[in-house]
């Protein structure tokens, strides 16, 4: 019943947001597939679809601005099919079951701008062998599974990085109960990042950025990705419906968005994680200041490497880490002022 009350809520909370009656629905495929963890939202009772799966065609229902059809079987997922689908959307684990044939289809239509691309949450815990044309899941996706320090039971803080429509039903800032990835492979020439860890207000602090949400475009083809979704409250959170919504009408381009990246303010981000992580005061002001691209640049990316030679574990040998911190941490104070 609470579930119910719920979905009720979404569909309240959406209807002043519906979609011009005048457009035609847009179609999407929801893929909830798990081949490796399998989450709580994408569970399936003993009858009838899983919670997210549910929600999913809520939304599309209460929006008006699309109709989803549901499968775990990424056999589905063929050339023929596709050409029935306006946007994709992937809540999935492990390597799935996707032949190249409706890779290189997926990617060929993605880039001629007649599909659009959802990842949500654990779609950065997916990926394939694939040697075929265009590129490998996760290159396409732009980051992998690399860990997640915020754990489903631990407070965060995420910020909006960029003013962006696709950001704006979460404000500048909320704070939420969910769990967080950080990823490996990402690349911030590739990507807009539009949301992030705000490490002054999530008492589980790295001195190094992590990402929560992104656009990017190959081609003509847009895709959006947000680690949120882990847990179900966000499910049936009506902020987390009209991203969907905005998100789903932006892949199928009927929105409007940048999707140039932002690797500059992703930059700053970082100086932003190191200081705050060292309990340096000014921290924006100081950030803001930074006038050498090029170092900034530079920085960024050893800043994020810490990632790597963090101990996961509050056992483990900081030596590597303390190594790498310490003359970053003199080098940002050194540029930033004190």
């Amino acid at each position: 019943m609470r579930a119910l009350l719920a979905l009720v809520a979404i569909v309240f909370s959406l209807a002043a947001g519906a979609a011009n009656a005048a457009e035609t629905p847009i179609r999407v495929l929801y893929l909830d597939q798990s081949v490796g963890w399998r989450h709580r939202p994408v569970t399936r009772p003993a009858e009838g679809f899983a919670p997210s799966e549910a929600a999913m065609i809520a939304i599309g229902k209460a929006s008006g601005a699309f109709t989803a059809e549901v499968t775990q079987d990424a056999r589905e997922i063929t050339p023929e099919r596709l050409a029935t689908v306006d946007v994709l959307v992937f809540y999935t684990t492990g390597a799935l079951p996707l032949s190249p044939q409706a890779w290189a289809a997926v990617q060929q239509r993605f880039a001629a701008g007649k599909l659009g691309f959802l990842g949500l949450h654990s779609a950065a815990d997916t990926a394939w062998a694939y040697e075929g044309p265009g590129l490998d899941y996760t290159t396409f996706i732009n980051g992998q599974f690399a860990g997640h320090p915020w754990t489903e039971d631990q407070k965060v803080q995420v910020k909006t990085l960029d003013n962006h429509p696709l950001a704006a039903p979460w404000g500048h800032s909320v704070d939420l109960v969910e769990e967080i990835y950080q990823y490996k492979r990402f690349d911030p020439a590739a990507v807009r990042v539009i949301q992030s860890l705000d490490f002054s207000g999530t008492p589980l602090k790295r001195p190094y950025a992590v990402p929560v949400s992104w656009v990017r475009s190959v081609g003509n083809g847009r895709l959006f990705f947000t680690n949120l979704g882990h847990n179900e409250a966000t499910w049936v959170d009506p902020r987390f419906a009209e991203q969907i919504v905005r998100a789903v009408r932006w892949t199928a381009w009927r929105a409007r968005g940048e999707d140039a990246p932002n690797p500059r303010e992703q930059a700053r981000d970082q100086v932003r994680a190191l200081l705050t992580y060292a309990g340096e005061s000014d921290v924006e002001a100081r950030a803001a200041r930074v006038k050498d691209e090029a170092w900034l640049l530079d920085v960024a990316v050893r800043i994020a490497a810490l990632r790597e030679v963090y101990p996961g574990k509050p056992e483990a040998d900081r030596a590597r880490f303390e190594a790498a911190y310490g003359p970053l941490l003199a080098e940002v104070r050194a540029k930033t002022g004190r």
